[in-house]
């Protein structure tokens, strides 16, 4: 398949370029410094702030994957970026938008979110609220879209190739742990990509 990977050289973006060139598919790798990409992968520069330029670099593409990362004094930026991804695939008709997504929007019990709950350190507020405001305006569009959240601590580990999915429940296991590495996001989001179960919708996962 051809994929368009925006923040392909972050923490996540990597490790999902990794498995998806493993597995065969054609990647565009979008980033702003596109230095840190493979010189095996086609590499774009694209900073996402502009509708048609982003229409441009994933025209024909068949799933675009969004692991953009928002600078960390201005983490609404990600807000506007995702009204424009979502403009630029209405405008190309691309016919999938995955986008990596934050915990703090989970569910830790019927109805109660991290955000909610109080449990979510105060550093990490800002950007879980944005990413609050991004799952809104994907709600409210009319595209294809998968807002995919990591488990609570999401970091680097191996790829052992087991995970459990949930759709809007924080996934934590049987000691309250909540936890996944980029190796495995990658590998389950590569899953969603080839065999789509989780359209028009959230996706979370945790071991």
């Amino acid at each position: 398949m051809k994929v368009v990977l925006y923040g392909a050289t972050g923490n996540s973006g990597q490790r999902i370029l990794q498995e998806l060139t493993n597995r065969g598919h054609e990647v565009t790798a979008v980033a702003r410094n596109t230095s840190k990409v493979p010189s095996a992968v086609k590499a774009v520069k694209d900073d996402l702030s502009n509708v048609d330029a982003i229409a441009s670099v994933i025209s024909g593409a068949d799933v675009v994957v969004s692991a953009y990362a928002p600078p960390q004094d201005n983490t609404d930026a990600l807000v506007g970026v995702t009204e424009r991804q979502i403009a630029a695939v209405k405008k190309t008709g691309v016919s999938r938008l995955i986008v990596v997504g934050g915990a703090g929007l989970l569910e830790v019990a019927p109805g109660v979110t991290l955000i909610a709950s109080g449990y979510l350190p105060e550093a990490f507020l800002p950007i879980a609220t944005s990413h609050e405001k991004a799952l809104g305006i994907l709600k409210g569009s009319d595209i294809n879209w998968t807002y995919f959240s990591p488990a609570g601590f999401f970091e680097p580990g191996e790829r052992t190739g087991k995970y459990r999915l949930g759709t809007t429940n924080l996934i934590a296991n049987e000691k309250g742990d909540s936890r996944i590495s980029f190796e495995d996001y990658a590998l389950a989001l590569a899953d969603e990509i080839e065999k789509p179960a989780h359209e028009r919708g959230q996706l979370s996962i945790g071991y």
